[in-house]
């Protein structure tokens, strides 16, 4: 018996080992489809607050999944109807540059022109020589890693549309299903801790979902204001330039900063903007950032989960690292939630000791 002992252990160990490896493999494997999940099931805790809201007004749940899902569709629709004309009528005229460039047939003599007339002290011959000497080496090489480039591209793109497709889908079932899904959830906790685990368990869905509505709303404010401004000061595609403002709001920390920053820049543009029409966007972007973070910020909020600077500035950093932009998104919710636990189950706990 002693005998066997070992190799029993042994056994069993490996075994263990093998499963935890297999594990560790089938996450990974399945990494994409649990992102699209846990993608679906953040945005179907952000829409419950909406939804809730439309069925005290009296709606059926499925009307107001149904009111939900198509408004947020039509905001997305009208941003994409904003975006892409002017992405067509930009990028046609650049082609239409082009075409006449190669019509013209007088590109490198225009380029050795600017060349002299910007640097001259530079051999602009010399330099053009090599310049054709190198493209007529690598130019094979070149091609194909366009080719490669242009086919990855492609291949993201459709993966990226998919993959919000597949998403989209998974919300709305989520969102449909919110009440039946949380009731199967409560059913695994023993009866005698149930009441207190649904008690903890709405907190935090709530937390999320008021977190989620309060970083689309500020997103929203900033978008409208930003486009008003920027039409008034006349910058360049304001509709535009307020989608970005929008999207970059909807980042915790270094959204509205980063986006500020990119429409200062675009206002800066030569034949697009001026250094005046620049210098009115960042001050008022500036001063936009403080009432953000005195006026709005604070009553937006509200009704979410209060999270130490710090704490923010970790869970962001932390989400980002292993998740990237979703991760950031999601990780101040998730520190909530973890607060929430701390707060009313490990302190009490402790206490009681």
């Amino acid at each position: 018996m002693k005998f066997h002992n070992p190799f029993r252990t042994a056994l069993v160990a490996t075994l263990g080992v093998g499963l935890g490896i297999m594990l560790i493999g089938s996450v990974q494997t399945l990494s994409t489809v649990l992102l699209y999940v846990g993608t679906a099931l953040f945005l179907s805790l952000g829409l419950d607050p909406l939804v809730s809201f439309l069925e005290r007004r009296k709606l059926p749940r499925w009307a107001a999944v149904l009111v939900t899902i198509l408004a947020v569709l039509a905001g997305f629709a009208g941003i994409m109807f904003m975006i892409v004309p002017i992405l067509v009528d930009q990028i046609s005229q650049l082609v239409d540059q082009i075409t006449k460039i190669i019509e013209k047939g007088t590109f490198e003599e225009d380029l050795a022109a600017w060349l002299k007339d910007v640097f001259p002290n530079l051999r602009v011959e010399e330099v053009m020589a090599f310049v054709q000497d190198w493209l007529a080496t690598n130019l094979a090489d070149i091609s194909e890693t366009v080719g490669q480039g242009v086919l990855s591209a492609g291949g993201a793109l459709i993966a990226g549309l998919m993959g919000a497709f597949i998403i989209l889908i998974l919300t709305i079932y989520f969102t449909a299903s919110t009440p039946s899904l949380k009731a199967a959830v409560y059913q695994l906790v023993p009866a005698s801790k149930r009441a207190r685990f649904i008690d903890l368990s709405e907190q935090i869905t709530a937390s999320v979902g008021y977190y989620v509505m309060g970083q689309v709303t500020m997103g929203v404010i900033n978008g409208v204001l930003s486009a008003i401004f920027l039409s008034i000061i006349q910058a360049p595609f304001p509709a535009v330039l307020a989608v970005v403002a929008f999207f970059f709001s909807l980042i915790p920390l270094v959204g509205t900063l980063t986006g500020s920053t990119i429409i200062v820049l675009l206002c800066l543009l030569p034949g697009l903007g001026s250094p005046a029409t620049a210098l009115a966007a960042g001050i008022y972007y500036l001063i936009y950032m403080q009432i953000e973070a005195y006026v709005i910020s604070p009553r937006v909020m509200n009704r979410a989960v209060s999270v130490p600077g710090a704490v923010v500035v970790i869970a962001a950093l932390a989400g980002g690292s292993l998740l990237g932009l979703l991760g950031a998104l999601i990780a101040i919710p998730v520190a909530a939630s973890i607060l929430i636990i701390y707060r009313q189950v490990l302190i009490p706990r402790m206490n009681d000791r």
